[in-house]
């Protein structure tokens, strides 16, 4: 029997170790250690002693810093800097996960997440525009693997925290594992050639590269995706950054359940991931991402109104499910909308994050005023804007965008 799984671990061995399985491992080690920490929030907040608000900073600020330098980094990939700035971002996430693990105060978590944010934009976000550029005809179905690369990321994180904490490092030997897998990556990727990037900003210099990517985003087409990524956003990153803390706070959760209730919701997700990449071989992303809104916007109340936590769990397994795919198909529209510009779709996303990094603090702020309960009711103006703004017709399936792109003028 071992014999004939030899040949399959040989190959799977042999896809880890390719261009394409170092960059979605990649994304596995960004979501590790983000789902991790999303399942941990109890455990920070009472180490720490936080207040909502100041979590609503943790969750916005590096945000922001990140936003503030990502422009640069897109720009600057696109005009041969790509390689060097993800093994530079890779040795700088390891830094920032150690002095998360490390940290003793509100005010050095916060400037280790300050850290954080543009490391993982210069390691993560740009090995996802060097996967992007491998098949430039397929980002639909190449985000949906990278999706699911990072939701098994997110699945792990609780299991992560439950076995650092089993064996008494806590939260804080979550974060020093992923800094040693970090480095581990950036030495896979380090000999590793990677597709070219950037023919349209050949030539240009970084102010020229800025002032064009500030220009794409005044497209129709390019706000579009922009806009409605980050409404989704509020059923993705921004629901998991508060779950754990609504589950204790409102449905009477040990921190331990709220794990569970993490775990839950993140596996649905996976599943709805894996599901997702035979799906959109059959039918057109933007006619599932429409049907699926439409269901988490009934989903949602549900969850919110059912009183209990073995309850909710059913409702967020449900969730979890049907909010798959939101960003793998957002996000390939939006690359799809500026063809050969994989780094400025980096600058463009980075520059609208910066309009749109102060969400999370203002749900903080929200729950600290009117409570948790009412500041999550907010939440469900992310389905709401997908079922407004999604276009109502689309290309045939396979095709990548529903708006013909237009190259960039310098």
């Amino acid at each position: 029997m071992f014999s004939s799984l030899l040949p399959q671990l040989k190959s799977l061995r042999r896809g880890l170790l390719s261009l394409a399985g170092g960059l979605l491992l990649i994304e596995f080690l960004d979501e590790l250690v983000f789902g991790a920490g999303e399942a941990a929030w109890p455990l920070i907040r009472s180490d720490l002693g936080l207040t909502y608000l100041q979590i609503g900073l943790l969750l916005s600020l590096p945000r922001l810093v990140g936003s503030a330098l990502e422009p640069f980094l897109g720009v600057l990939a696109d005009q041969g800097w790509r390689r060097r700035l993800i093994l530079g971002g890779g040795l700088a996430f390891a830094l920032a996960c150690l002095l998360t693990g490390l940290a003793p105060s509100f005010a050095l978590l916060l400037a280790a997440f300050c850290l954080f944010n543009p490391a993982s934009g210069a390691f993560v976000s740009l090995s996802q525009t060097a996967l992007m550029d491998t098949d430039p005809r397929r980002h639909d179905q190449l985000m949906a693997r990278w999706t699911l690369a990072g939701s098994l990321g997110v699945v792990a994180g609780p299991l992560l925290l439950g076995l650092t904490a089993w064996l008494g490092l806590s939260w804080r030997g979550a974060y020093l594992g992923v800094a040693a897998g970090a480095l581990a990556l950036t030495a896979l990727v380090w000999p590793r050639r990677l597709p070219p990037s950037g023919a349209a900003a050949a030539g240009q210099g970084l102010r020229a590269g800025l002032g064009a990517a500030l220009r794409a985003l005044t497209r129709p087409a390019v706000l579009r995706w922009l806009v409605l990524l980050e409404f989704a956003d509020f059923m993705l990153d921004i629901l998991l950054g508060f779950l754990a803390l609504y589950l204790v706070d409102t449905a009477g959760a040990t921190p331990e359940q709220a794990a569970l209730g993490v775990a839950v919701w993140t596996g649905a997700g996976l599943v709805g991931d894996a599901l997702l990449i035979p799906l959109l071989e059959r039918v057109r992303g933007l006619a599932y991402l429409r049907l699926s809104a439409l269901i988490v916007a009934g989903l949602y109340p549900a969850f919110l109104l059912t009183p209990g936590f073995g309850a909710k769990l059913i409702w967020l397994a449900l969730l979890g499910l049907f909010n798959s795919g939101w960003y793998a198909i957002l996000k390939g529209r939006l690359y799809s909308a500026l063809p050969g510009q994989s780094g400025t779709v980096l600058a463009v996303d980075a520059f609208f994050g910066l309009a749109a990094g102060f969400l999370p603090a203002l749900l903080g702020w929200a729950a600290e005023q009117f409570g948790l309960p009412g500041a999550m009711w907010l939440l469900l103006l992310g389905p709401l804007a997908l079922l407004i703004g999604l276009p109502t017709a689309g290309p045939a399936a396979g095709d990548q965008s529903a708006d013909p792109p237009q190259p960039l003028q310098s």
